[in-house]
């Protein structure tokens, strides 16, 4: 997993966690790269063995976007999950981001394997097939059908350039 520290580098979270705690620096083990894993026939997945570890006290899957499932440890779920209950109800598209994410979640444990058992409704929701992909995305990992990821990937690799030139625009 790749490591990336907040504040005065020489502190090596893994091994001096007290000194981070002192500095009041926090230590993130963030999800990155592409992992192609097959779903067994009762929808269990295999998630990387390099972020077992980060997954292990806990999980949630949910629904995401562009029809894939979002993957979240349970601190960073705890923190999606409290903003999205801080939106106004008033507000339709609130209430509706909301339904989505939160009545669509569920708890999840990896067995000794370190597979994750999806439900029925999130596979049928992805539309999960027999291979999957296991995208990470910093705090988060995405689980794809894999012929929709190459597909989505395909188009976004073609208007990579334009997609960059957006990003310029927001300072990235």
């Amino acid at each position: 997993m790749t490591r990336v520290y907040r504040g005065r580098s020489e502190v090596f979270c893994a091994r001096q966690k007290r000194k981070a705690e002192i500095f009041g620096i926090g230590c993130f083990i963030m999800f990155i790269g592409e992992y192609s894993h097959s779903l067994d026939t009762k929808g269990r997945l295999a998630v990387p063995a390099k972020f077992r570890k980060k997954l292990a006290s806990g999980a949630v899957v949910t629904r995401g976007l562009d029809n894939c499932l979002f993957l979240y440890g349970q601190e960073e779920w705890t923190k999606l999950a409290e903003k999205l209950a801080s939106l106004p109800i008033s507000q339709a598209k609130s209430r509706a981001f909301a339904r989505l994410m939160l009545a669509g979640a569920m708890d999840v444990k990896m067995d000794k394997q370190g597979r994750i058992l999806i439900p029925d409704y999130l596979r049928h929701y992805a539309r999960l097939g027999k291979q999957a992909v296991i995208a990470g995305l910093y705090n988060r990992l995405e689980i794809w059908d894999a012929e929709l990821w190459n597909k989505y990937k395909a188009v976004t690799e073609k208007d990579s350039t334009e997609i960059a030139e957006a990003m310029g625009e927001l300072g990235v």
